[in-house]
């Protein structure tokens, strides 16, 4: 403890000053145990400060520090709980009660000692020491030292200054000189005694025989007071005479500091009289230009311009206190407002009458752009419109019902062009597109129809020399093959709307393509040109409220600033813009019908053409007037592809094979080879990729297998295709249950009728027919079997009927008829 004690004292203590005196080692009651030290100081410095201090070690436990102080004299009970038995705990009262447990009862005992102590020495407001023995409080004050302790003389002790160097020195040179002044103190203090009397006496005839000089001292200094007197006259004079002097140098100060006052005040009115001169006057050429300026010719604008910033600046300016009450400012104001009006009413005008007359010669080349499917460019309108813009900005910071007015009335005179010539626009659009249509018609009506696929839609059946049809049944789903070819169910993916695929040329696609594109090519420039031109005109264009990282800088007042980038007021653009626009959406509705009518393959060029323009659109502005319109036409476009899709699926399952028919390949065959290459030129290298893909999945669900055998035939390892998306082994089990046996059965049940209908009455040619149809199907059915084994093996899936269940089938079937 004594260490510790030290450490403290040296690292703690010493710094501020103060002396420790007791010491505790201690820990809260009742919690976890973590130690610290309550320590018991004064300050070295008066008057004496005398606290209680908690001290820690830190979380290092490198070093110690103060955590919290108590002033002694706001303690006001001490309790040791137990006066009798040894208990270390012990409370301490001050604005709350602080509960301790002494390491030892021993260093409790020790500390409330030492708080006993100072309470006694240095506090008039006693504490109160309850469960506290007498005996410790009385041994605590040793003997001969209770007095002291209890507050005794401690001015004497104050008194007691220690002896200088100089005097040690003079002590130890006159106990050198005497030999016995250690051994016999007595004689030595005697020897002291009369060597002091024999100075004493000494002194005293020595101040006798000065006594005329005393006298001569005393005489000088009555002299000295005589002339202390005689000064004293002269400086009380002087005094006087610097009376008067202060008083004429006050009354000059104060008239000085009153000439300063006056100044100021000068000043100060001069600065607010040329404040108003220079903020609150507005030259007469800007007056003449606001009245009379010639709004029509550049110099004019220009002259309005400066006209109109100089009566803003005018008008805003920040007036001080009290300016607003002097009649001077008040019909200044009333000026700026009557010309502000003035000024607004005529610029609005002006403007208007500029709408109409640009419109009239806008529409003067309407047909001409019409019959080459050109729209009109309106970059002359802008270019005159924009010289006004920052007049507009000004009445939209002054005059904003006249502002709102004049968009408002811009917005109704462009939307009856726009719409004037947009129809007419996509009036020729639509003829074009006719026009294809018909010139198509009139070249195949000169060529020989192609029936050969339309005829030949049966197949021959291991060397049998009777014919027999095709059926729509579930059962033709399975792939039926003979011995010598495979028939594959699907449909004309070709035949579509008016005209079939065998008789539309290539070219004519091509043209409609060419004229799809050249549609939106010519919409996108006027979309994006008009909504421009609308931001900057009306003002749309805001300021970021905070710059981003990397910004232009742009040095202002010689200091370089970032420049805030624009942004547009896009809620206000996209309202402008669908009024103006408002038929644009409509009119490539409808011409997007009119191509999906004319050829149902119409829907994957627009559908690849309208996703790359949304693309473009999306990538200039997301939020885009433009953007957000292609984006809905584009549903129309994908609902028509899809809408194709589902026709083509239904065709396939509905397909029905002539009487007439001869074997051959069904005529789907060829046509998804020909769709497939159509839609992967279309398709190439487009944005919507995914959606022919898709397609294609929902395409060869009809004929699920052969797809499988492609693959692997493609070079994929077997066991991999169930990882393809259109083959994995969810699509696996909807083909499987699309072919239940029920439905097999009856699928077998019409074909036995139809090869019945179809061979002559000779009942042994049936029987070897029907084995052989037999054989066929539990080859197919083995085959399927094999191929789901080994592309999903381990997948558990087969077939929802077995070799024995269609053994049954054929059976039964043979023998009810």
């Amino acid at each position: 403890m004594t260490a510790i004690k030290h450490a403290l004292q040296r690292d703690i203590f010493t710094p501020n000053d103060e002396r420790l005196l007791g010491i505790v080692n201690v820990c809260k009651a009742g919690k976890k145990k973590k130690n610290c030290f309550l320590c018991a100081t004064v300050t070295t410095e008066r008057p004496v400060q005398v606290k209680v201090v908690k001290v820690k070690k830190s979380d290092k436990g490198d070093f110690y520090k103060r955590q919290q102080t108590w002033e002694l004299r706001d303690l006001t009970e001490v309790d040791a709980k137990d006066a009798s038995k040894e208990n270390p705990e012990f409370d301490l009262y001050f604005e709350k009660v602080y509960r301790w447990v002494a390491s030892s009862t021993a260093e409790k005992n020790s500390f409330i000692s030492c708080i006993w102590k100072l309470n006694q020495r240095y506090l008039r407001k006693k504490v109160e020491f309850v469960n506290v023995s007498s005996q410790l409080l009385e041994e605590s004050v040793p003997s001969g030292e209770s007095q002291s302790v209890a507050g005794g003389d401690e001015d004497a002790l104050d008194e007691y200054q220690e002896l200088s160097t100089r005097e040690e020195q003079d002590i130890e040179s006159m106990m050198e000189t005497c030999e016995y002044a250690i051994s016999n103190a007595e004689a030595f203090t005697e020897q002291l005694s009369r060597e002091l009397q024999v100075l004493d006496g000494a002194n005293i005839q020595s101040i006798m025989a000065s006594e005329k000089q005393v006298n001569i001292l005393m005489q000088l200094l009555d002299e000295a007071l005589a002339e202390v007197d005689t000064i004293e006259g002269k400086l009380s004079s002087y005094e006087e005479m610097l009376q008067s002097v202060k008083d004429q140098m006050d009354q000059i100060s104060q008239s000085n500091r009153l000439i300063q006052i006056s100044n100021t005040n000068n000043g100060k009115l001069l600065d607010e009289i040329q404040f108003l001169v220079n903020y609150m006057d507005l030259s007469k050429g800007h007056i003449r230009a606001l009245l009379e300026g010639d709004l029509s010719s550049p110099k004019g604008i220009e002259a309005c311009i400066n006209a109109s910033e100089a009566l803003l600046q005018c008008i805003n300016v920040a007036l001080r206190p009290g300016h607003d009450k002097l009649t001077a400012v008040k019909q200044q104001r009333e000026l700026f407002s009557e010309l502000r009006d003035k000024f607004a009413r005529r610029l609005t005008n002006h403007l208007n009458n500029v709408f109409i007359h640009q419109g009239h010669d806008q529409s003067s080349t309407l047909s001409q752009h019409a019959a080459e499917l050109t729209l009109p460019k309106h970059n002359p309108l802008h270019r005159d419109l924009l010289r006004y813009a920052k007049l507009m900005e000004w009445l939209k910071n002054t005059q904003r019902e006249m502002y709102e007015g004049l968009s408002r009335t811009y917005v109704d005179y462009m939307s009856r062009l726009y719409e004037r010539e947009i129809k007419e626009f996509f009036e020729v659009a639509k003829i074009k597109m006719a026009g294809t249509t018909k010139e198509a018609k009139g070249k195949f009506a000169t060529l020989p129809r192609k029936e050969s696929a339309l005829k030949q839609e049966t197949e021959s059946l291991h060397g049998s020399s009777g014919k027999l049809t095709g059926s729509t049944s579930s059962l033709n789903k399975l792939n039926v093959q003979g011995s010598n070819s495979r028939r594959s169910q699907s449909s004309s993916l070709l035949d579509m709307g008016n005209m079939s695929a065998s008789d539309l040329d290539v070219a004519d696609r091509t043209k409609f393509d060419k004229i799809f594109e050249q549609v939106l090519s010519e919409l996108e420039p006027l979309c994006l040109a008009e909504q421009d031109f609308i931001s900057k005109f009306f003002k749309l264009q805001q300021h970021v409220v905070v710059a981003p990282p990397l910004m232009e800088m742009e040095e202002v007042d010689g200091n370089a600033l970032p420049r805030m980038p624009p942004y547009m007021d896009k809620d206000t653009v996209r309202l402008m813009m669908n009024k103006i626009f408002q038929s644009i959406e409509t009119e490539l509705n409808s011409l997007i019908a009119l191509g999906d009518k004319i050829d149902s393959f119409n829907s994957l060029y627009m559908l690849v053409k309208m996703s790359h323009h949304v693309w473009t659109a999306e990538n200039v502005d997301p939020a885009s007037y433009l953007s957000t319109t292609l984006g809905n036409v584009l549903v129309t476009v994908k609902r028509n592809f899809d809408k194709c899709i589902s026709g083509q699926i239904r065709q396939m399952e509905e397909v029905k094979i002539s009487k007439k028919s001869k074997v051959g390949i069904l005529s789907f065959v060829t046509g998804f080879e020909e769709f497939a290459e159509l839609a992967e030129t279309i398709f190439r290298n487009a944005e919507r990729r995914g959606d022919l893909d898709k397609a294609y999945v929902k395409l060869i669900r009809a004929h699920f297998f052969e797809g499988v055998e492609a693959r692997v035939a493609q070079g994929v390892r077997e066991e991999e295709v169930s990882y393809h998306l259109a083959f994995n082994k969810q699509e696996l089990r909807k083909v499987i249950k699309e072919y239940p046996g029920k439905e097999v059965k009856k699928g077998l049940d019409n074909l036995y009728k139809k090869v019945d209908k179809h061979l002559c009455e000779e009942e042994s040619l049936l029987q070897v027919v029907w084995h052989s149809m037999q054989d066929e199907f539990i080859r197919q059915y083995k085959h399927f079997e094999d191929l789901i084994g080994r592309c999903y093996p381990g997948s558990g899936i087969t077939m929802e009927f077995t070799i024995q269940d269609m053994l049954e089938y054929f059976s039964s079937i043979a023998q009810s008829h």
